[in-house]
């Protein structure tokens, strides 16, 4: 017995709700997290909070994002980016925002913009906060740019780094006022550079007495010979620091933020053991003169 009539009508496909942007928001402010979570949510954003660092980085390490909300300062300067490389590194395709309370950053803003998408400066009216985002998302974030180690920024950068040292050296005829060639002047730095980046890539525990350096040893004897003072030599230690950072300020784009402040740290310990074993051989040799040495 055969059916006639009306064809059976399918019911029609339920489209799909997208899931909703899951957003991390951090500020070690309480009503801060309070007020920004209600704001959010309202705007149909799904919302995780933390109010430090470890929290974040814990969220960050179990959890998927799609954007991250971060103060800069918690309550350090700079911690934000410490959690802005840690999304960067878990889930690359978040869209990351840092909030600062600075209208006016300073250089180092450009670089900061490199490992992240978009600074925003507190107060931000809400209607602003979520266009933004909402403008970022549809975008997606930055590609982010292949970061190096600061001892291969050093090795590589060593050259124009003495080569900054030695200007600022000359430019300061009354403090260094010895005459040399800058042969002569900047003869024991390779050596230096090598023993640093070695250090950095063989980290020694925070604390630990830095290796012996002959080289540094033999650069006290020499600045000795030459007619520095003690006060000569710790001035080019300390310019010889400023190089080094500001070589890693024009770096900042290319650096891990979460290992910095350790690697600072070991470059300045080991700059002041350099310096420290080059005294020793130096006052060494005015005793053996039977002089004192120069302050």
């Amino acid at each position: 017995m055969s059916h006639t009539g009306a064809a059976t009508l399918l019911p029609e496909p339920v489209e799909a709700i997208p899931p909703r942007p899951r957003i991390l928001l951090v500020d070690d402010n309480d009503d801060m997290l309070v007020i920004l979570s209600l704001v959010l949510e309202d705007q149909g954003f799904e919302v995780a909070v933390a109010a430090n660092v470890n929290d974040a980085l814990k969220l960050i390490a179990s959890e998927r994002f799609d954007v991250l909300l971060s103060d800069l300062q918690m309550p350090d300067a700079g911690d934000g980016l410490t959690v802005v490389s840690a999304m960067r590194h878990s889930n690359p395709k978040a869209v990351t925002f840092i909030l600062s309370g600075y209208p006016q950053m300073d250089n180092a803003a450009k670089a900061i913009l490199l490992q992240m998408d978009e600074v925003l400066t507190k107060p931000i009216s809400p209607d602003l906060l979520v266009k933004a985002i909402n403008d970022r998302l549809r975008l997606g974030a930055h590609s982010i740019q292949r970061k190096e180690e600061i001892s291969t920024i050093l090795q590589n950068e060593t050259n124009a780094t003495i080569s900054n040292w030695l200007q600022r050296v000359e430019a300061e005829p009354e403090v260094i006022s010895v005459r040399l060639t800058a042969a002569e002047r900047t003869a024991h730095l390779p050596a230096l550079f090598h023993d640093l980046v070695d250090r950095l890539r063989n980290p020694l525990p925070l604390g630990t007495r830095a290796l012996k350096s002959v080289a540094s040893e033999k650069h006290g004897l020499l600045r000795r010979e030459q007619g520095y003072t003690a006060a000569m030599m710790v001035e080019e230690s300390r310019m010889l620091q400023v190089s080094i950072f500001e070589t890693l300020q024009q770096n900042l784009h290319k650096v891990n933020f979460s290992i910095l402040l350790s690697e600072v740290m070991v470059i300045a310990d080991e700059v002041d053991s350099q310096l420290a074993q080059a005294m020793t051989s130096y006052i060494s040799e005015a005793k053996t003169d039977g002089q004192s040495p120069q302050p």
